[in-house]
């Protein structure tokens, strides 16, 4: 019985023993996925924070690239005194320009007069059609007198092409080149229906004896260009729309968006600008 009982406590010890160390081990093995997760998190926040300041360093470069690149844009604007130039120089030409409008505009009428007597119905028309734009053209060169110079970026603009005519070379920004291209498609436009209504009239194909290849200034505002390269541009694209008009077909040009233009590589060959930069 004694024996009994000793049996009975040495159980009793040997349980409360084991329980004890379970006690004792449970926290110890909980606490390895609460460390685990606080290392990700700080893990984490040091990302955030080295994102932050890469994002940092490369607003700072960037601000200082857009620093250094404010001298530049301040060095492509012509000096002042260049600036004061051009616009006398284009103050000038409009005058000019005026009085040869009103010279052509008196023209007109006799060689309309010699349309209608040669029976030429659709050329005559053709005629109307083209001094009607340079009385319009004319009327904008009056209203020309106010015009805000220091607004317009032509004449602050450093010369970015340059272009052989004549014997010698011009320099001229994009605002110039512009005018350039405008004249070629202009005299193509042009000439393409002059050839049409002479195909028309069924008369002999001579694009030289038109009054707008003659007069050559039409669609010409008289800025940024001289006149004189105007013309020589408008009819070299006069010659080849008579031509692709007079022939029904479309050799040099083409009909895009409701106008006959130029195409692309022709006008390069044309024009021949070449980049200073």
């Amino acid at each position: 019985m004694r024996a009994n009982m000793l049996n009975r406590m040495f159980i009793a010890a040997a349980v409360l023993s084991a329980v004890s160390l379970v006690g004792t081990s449970v926290p110890t093995y909980a606490q390895k996925p609460q460390q685990g997760q606080k290392q990700q998190g700080q893990k984490k926040q040091q990302g955030a924070q080295k994102q932050q300041q890469q994002q940092a360093q490369r607003q700072q470069q960037q601000a200082q690239r857009q620093q250094q690149a404010r001298p530049r844009q301040v060095q492509q604007r012509l000096p002042q005194q260049q600036q004061q130039q051009l616009i006398g120089q284009q103050q000038q030409r409009l005058v000019q320009y005026g009085a040869q409008l009103d010279q052509q505009q008196r023209l007109a009428p006799q060689q309309a007069v010699q349309l209608q007597r040669q029976g030429r119905t659709a050329q005559y028309g053709f005629q109307l059609q083209y001094t009607a734009g340079l009385r319009q053209q004319q009327l904008t060169i009056q209203n020309a007198r106010n015009y805000n110079y220091g607004g317009d970026p032509y004449f602050y603009t450093p010369a970015s092409y340059r272009y052989y005519l004549g014997g010698r070379y011009y320099q001229t920004n994009e605002y110039g080149a512009t005018v350039l291209r405008q004249a070629v498609n202009q005299g193509y436009e042009q000439g393409f229906a002059a050839g049409r209504a002479d195909r028309q009239d069924r008369w002999a194909f001579n694009y030289r004896t038109s009054y707008a290849y003659q007069d050559a200034n039409y669609g010409y505002g008289g800025f940024y260009i001289e006149r004189a390269n105007y013309n020589y541009y408008f009819r070299q694209g006069f010659r080849r729309g008579y031509e692709d008009g007079y022939y029904s077909r479309y050799r040099y040009g083409v009909y895009s968006t409701g106008r006959y233009v130029v195409r692309a590589p022709v006008l390069s060959v044309i024009i021949n600008l070449r980049s200073l930069r």
